[in-house]
């Protein structure tokens, strides 16, 4: 943990997520005890997707890869009790994988680190081949026999050509969000679970974290 934290990484690139909230996710306003904003649904069930473009972790390039992350938690994410699974690209080399996990799982400090006291239950870690897709305003992920996700942006009433962007509501991009649907058949299966995000809300987003 130690020397993960002290390596010094950067990545840029951009995600996108679905979760099973109506559109538009509580998560995005207040988390202030008492008033932690509850899932549309109960819990939250969420699968989100990395594209880097660039990236480099001390000397180890991670251009060009890719990662994925699901997360329940049975209340309020602020609450805690998050189970995750990660998928590492497949094409990653050992040391690449290493780093993509020390980033993803929050180890090696950054933004996913804030997130890392939170997990309880880590379900595994593998290295799969994903897909991951941009085209126009969708986006999409595919990890053959696990992950089947895309989204495609809410319409605007200032016209379905322009995005609904959140500013300073979602610590991966503070800048801003795309507040986005998930299409049909976006699911997720794996360990014994399925879940099933179409119509459900989405975002996505420029990424560029570090740990500097």
């Amino acid at each position: 943990m130690a020397e993960a934290i002290a390596t010094s990484w950067s990545i840029s690139g951009e995600y996108f997520e679905n979760c099973n909230c109506a559109v538009v996710c509580p998560c995005l306003f207040s988390t202030e005890a008492p008033f932690h904003s509850a899932p549309t649904e109960g819990a939250c069930e969420v699968a989100f997707a990395f594209h880097l473009d660039k990236g480099s972790f001390g000397d180890v390039s991670l251009d060009g890869l890719n990662a994925a992350l699901i997360s329940r938690t049975p209340g309020p994410m602020i609450e805690g009790n998050w189970s995750v699974a990660l998928y590492v690209d497949e094409r990653a080399d050992e040391r690449q994988r290493e780093a993509l996990q020390a980033i993803f799982a929050g180890q090696a400090g950054g933004t996913m680190g804030n997130f890392a006291p939170l997990i309880s239950e880590v379900l595994g870690v593998k290295a799969v081949p994903i897909t991951y897709r941009t085209e126009g305003k969708r986006r999409s992920v595919e990890i053959p026999g696990i992950m089947n996700m895309a989204v495609h942006p809410v319409a605007s009433a200032m016209g379905e050509d322009k995005e609904l962007v959140a500013i300073n509501a979602h610590p991966f991009a503070p800048e801003g969000v795309a507040i986005a649907v998930g299409e049909q058949g976006s699911t997720w299966a794996d360990y014994g679970l399925r879940w099933d995000n179409s119509g459900k809300n989405g975002h996505y987003a420029p990424i560029r974290w570090s740990n500097g």
